[in-house]
This record gives structure tokens, sequence and C-alpha cells, in this order.
């Protein structure tokens, strides 16, 4: 009997160690669970913020690329446009060069003309100024000069 009661607390003692090593395990597996689950739901937020900066990147190449794809197709269908304007206005300019050397010709008697008449006017009016703004010249000098001479030293 007393070896059935010794039997029977090593028993209990043995179930109330299991159970007490059960809820330890149980307790650290929670734990290590919640762990794994944050490590987890951080990964995926990181994988999800990765993954988002990657698509706004792609995006913004595909606009800089439809840009540049957009642009060359305009300028190539412009350059023709630009080739045959520029091809017109050397053509404009080759039909026109001809009545402008003619106005040139007709004109320029009459400006020989006129300056050869102008000339001895202007420079007469030349002459008789010349003294007088020399004259003046002098005289703003002087005023200079005296205005100087009163001032008293810096």
């Amino acid at each position: 009997m007393k070896f059935s009661l010794v039997a029977a607390v090593v028993l209990v003692l043995a179930v109330a160690h299991g159970t007490q090593a059960g809820s330890l395990v149980k307790r650290d597996a929670e734990s290590d669970m919640d762990k794994i689950t944050r490590l987890i739901n951080e990964m995926s937020a990181s994988i999800t913020s990765a993954t988002q900066d990657m698509v706004e990147k792609v995006k913004t190449m595909e606009v800089a690329n439809q840009a540049q794809t957009y642009m060359e197709d305009s300028r190539a269908k412009i350059q023709p446009l630009v080739e045959k304007v520029q091809a017109e206005a050397a053509k404009l300019q080759e039909q026109v060069k001809p009545f402008i050397t003619n106005i040139e010709d007709q004109i320029r008697p009459m400006t020989d003309n006129f300056n050869a008449q102008v000339r001895p006017l202007t420079d007469n009016f030349h002459a008789q100024v010349k003294p007088l703004t020399d004259m003046m010249e002098k005289f703003f000098q002087q005023v200079m000069d005296q205005t100087k001479a009163l001032m008293p030293p810096q």
C-alpha cells in the first residue's frame, strides 16, 4: 500500500509536471507563433511597399518613354513641313531678290543726290556749332573747377 501511495504521488506529480510543461510549451508556442506572425506581417508590408515603389518607377519610366516616343513621332511629322517651308522661303527669296535689287537701283540715285545736297549743309552747321560747343565745354569745366575749390576737403 505504501508502494501504491508512492506510485500514486509520483503519478500525480508526473501528471502535474506534464500539465505545467504542456502549458509552458503551449505558452512558448503561442509566443513563437506571435513572433512568426509579426515577422510575416512585417515582411509582407515590406514586400508590398517595395512592389509599390517598383510599380511607380515602372509607371514613371513608361510615361517618360511615351513622352519621348511622342516627341520623336511629332518631330518626324513636322520635319517634312519644316523642310517644305524652308524650300518655299528660299524660292520666295529668289523671286523677290530681283525686285529688291531693282528698287535699290532706283532709290540709290535719289539717296546719293539727297546726300550730296545735305552734306554741305551739315558740314556748315557743324562748323558753326563747333566753336559754341567748345566754349560751353570750357565754361562747364570752369564751373566744375570753381565748385570743387569751394567744397571742403574730404
